[in-house]
């Protein structure tokens, strides 16, 4: 468990989805039909809250589909300045004490960034201090080479490289303990890793478990009997990246 240097308590963490055109933290964090977010009464946008842990994503604005369910049909069709005006909305116009204004407000906000080098970092490069970025790959060499257009794109524009995780690095069968590299070896991956000087946070195995608990709003560290080494894995960054801050 992390703590506040100083204090017992536990950090207050919110998530932002800032993929615009794909936003997938409604579905991973089970609030695919929740109603819009509420208002302060000066106007700010107030998190939803599931797992205890506060969410903001481009996904709960949308109008809802033609069943009045959900909003996962509904598309977004926007060109690069309607993308950053709603980036600068999500960043500035999100009040993450709710309607406690005594609250001091988040110790950190994850951002969950669409793929690519495009509008989205780029402006958020350009508004907001970011104290550090977690690039993920999976093995494939396609997917490397998006690794370094990302390390580039993020050190032009000052954001530093806290490291790099390598995703579905490997599956181990219920019978044998040796892992088979099924999208290929990972030593691209750390060959590229060295070759733009970022830290390999850790290799997280495929496990079909993760996808089923996404895929019910849950994430996978709350499944009571999951998978030992992707749990621990994941902690283990969790604490690299939370050490990386203070």
């Amino acid at each position: 468990m992390h703590q506040i240097p100083g204090s017992q308590r536990k950090p207050r963490v919110g998530v932002l989805d800032l993929d615009i055109f794909g936003p997938s933290v409604p579905k991973l964090m089970g609030l695919e039909s929740a109603h819009e977010p509420r208002l302060t009464q000066k106007g700010a946008i107030v998190p939803l809250v599931n797992h205890a842990l506060q969410c903001m994503s481009m996904g709960f604005l949308l109008r809802r589909s033609a069943d009045g369910q959900t909003k996962v049909d509904t598309a977004v069709v926007w060109r690069g300045l309607m993308v950053q005006k709603a980036v600068q909305q999500l960043l500035f116009d999100v009040d993450w004490r709710g309607d406690n204004e005594s609250e001091p407000g988040l110790d950190v906000l994850v951002i969950d960034m669409p793929p690519g080098t495009g509008d989205v970092p780029l402006t958020l490069g350009q508004l907001v201090k970011v104290d550090g970025a977690v690039i993920v790959s999976t093995p494939q060499d396609v997917a490397i080479s998006d690794v370094r257009k990302g390390v580039s794109m993020f050190k032009k524009v000052d954001v530093p490289i806290t490291g790099l995780i390598l995703n579905t690095s490997h599956f181990i069968c219920r019978n044998c303990a040796t892992p088979h590299y099924i999208f290929g070896s990972p030593k691209s991956f750390h060959e590229t890793a060295s070759q733009v000087g970022a830290k390999v946070l850790g290799e997280l195995p495929l496990v079909g478990g993760v996808s089923e608990a996404s895929d019910h709003g849950v994430p996978y560290m709350l499944v009571g009997e999951g998978n030992q080494e992707w749990k621990g894995t994941m902690s283990r960054i969790a604490g690299e990246v939370w050490d990386s801050l203070h």
